[in-house]
């Protein structure tokens, strides 16, 4: 078969689909993924076709980009949902004509989509009359077992939690619509623009089940497959700066924050700094633009490295609680510190919590140093190292790129839902 995939979004958004992508492949299926082109470094290595769509995520993250406000102060779902629909709203049109020309020209039998790309997704399939299958990275289908993602984690009587999925959904679309429907007049779509959002599509998450349980109100469409990962294209060997630092004492601290930019840069380094006392670190400065020359000599600046096998060989890992990184660092069965900033990162940090793996969180604007160092502390402890390695060996036993494909080429069969 042959697969057109679609997201739209940081490297954590595009690095798990590549996973699929190349299983896909492995299989002997066709797939080309089309996703923003600074996202592309693990796909090429691992011989994923790829096709960049319009705009530019960093520039979106960085300072006077339409994400920058949520990073510098944090923000609700409301102000998130604006920022993400301002973004996909730029380029609906030409993102839906881009994945049409691909899906034609490849003879897709089905559209696979993920992330403020999905309306675009959805549309293609039905314009084209094949499969749309949604890839998710947290879930959006409601359920009664816990709240939106999107919304700040809390405790809520079952049927608060499911309302709270329909409305951010209607949110969601309600801010999509307009640009979704003059994209389908664009393309001389056969159906009539969408007045109301798709329902009842299939939609796999790579998300572990030890973090998220199948819910028991879920239809047969939804399905939590496990984590998605990319391999590694070549084994890895620490740079020698790494590999020195690595040699030279005990287990380090991991801190990165993946594609997060445009944040207090000063105070949260002077925040890290002091809560480590001089303990031992690697910080990945990814999109923030911090440099060597900020750090002291116990914190080693590290590139892009493989964080399946990095993290295994860290005593803890401090990071933003994006889903991909979430994962990777409770599989390696290491605790974590998690300093969210946005979106479904406060509830990446609440389940990381709720399996006993991290300390309370508290958001990077309000966090002091006596606050992380304690965080810090709590981590080092015994039986938190004990439940995190745990967690960690069933999490290896999961297969979730496997049972993507085996569940992408069952809806494949079935046809148009």
């Amino acid at each position: 078969m042959q697969y057109v995939v679609i997201t739209f979004g940081t490297e954590g958004d595009t690095r798990p689909l590549v996973g699929v992508c190349r299983a896909l492949m492995d299989a002997g299926h066709g797939v080309k993924l089309l996703a923003d082109r600074s996202t592309f470094d693990t796909a090429k290595a691992l011989g994923v076709s790829t096709l960049a769509l319009a705009g530019d995520m960093k520039a979106t993250v960085a300072p006077g980009g339409a994400l920058s406000g949520l990073m510098l102060d944090g923000g609700d779902a409301s102000l998130m949902a604006k920022a993400v629909a301002s973004i996909a709203n730029q380029h609906t049109t030409q993102w839906l004509q881009t994945v049409l020309a691909e899906a034609r020209a490849m003879k897709a039998d089905a559209v696979l989509f993920s992330g403020i790309a999905s309306y675009v997704g959805l549309a293609a399939g039905e314009h084209l009359g094949v499969p749309a299958i949604g890839l998710g990275l947290w879930p959006i289908s409601p359920t009664r077992e816990f709240p939106s993602p999107l919304l700040p984690p809390m405790r809520m009587p079952g049927w608060l939690n499911r309302l709270s999925h329909q409305l951010v959904n209607a949110v969601s679309w309600r801010m999509f619509r307009k640009s979704m429907q003059a994209a389908q007049r664009a393309v001389s779509s056969p159906q009539s623009p969408r007045q109301k959002a798709w329902q009842d599509y299939p939609i796999l998450y790579g998300v572990s089940k030890h973090l998220i349980p199948q819910p028991a109100d879920w239809s047969e469409l939804w399905q939590i497959c496990g984590a998605w990962s990319a391999p590694s294209a070549t084994p890895w060997k620490p740079a020698p700066a790494l590999a020195n630092f690595l040699k030279d004492g005990p287990a380090p601290i991991y801190i990165g924050f993946g594609s997060m930019a445009g944040f207090d840069q000063r105070t949260l380094l002077a925040t890290l700094i002091e809560a480590l006392n001089g303990q031992r670190a690697v910080f990945f400065a990814g999109w923030s633009g911090i440099t060597a020359i900020d750090l002291p000599r116990n914190i080693c600046l590290i590139g892009a490295t493989p964080h399946d096998q990095l993290f295994p060989r860290m005593s803890m890992v401090i990071h933003h609680g994006g889903a991909g990184t979430s994962h990777t660092a409770a599989k390696a069965g290491v605790p974590s510190v998690v300093i969210p900033f946005a979106g479904d990162q406060f509830f990446w940090a609440d389940r990381l919590a709720k399996a006993g793996v991290v300390p309370p969180t508290v958001p990077h604007t309000r966090l002091r140093p006596a606050q992380l160092k304690a965080m810090i502390a709590w981590a080092q402890r015994d039986d938190v190292r004990a439940r995190a390695q745990a967690l960690g060996q069933a999490m290896a036993a999961e297969h979730g790129v496997k049972v993507a494909v085996e569940l992408i080429e069952k809806y494949s069969r079935r046809g148009p839902t």
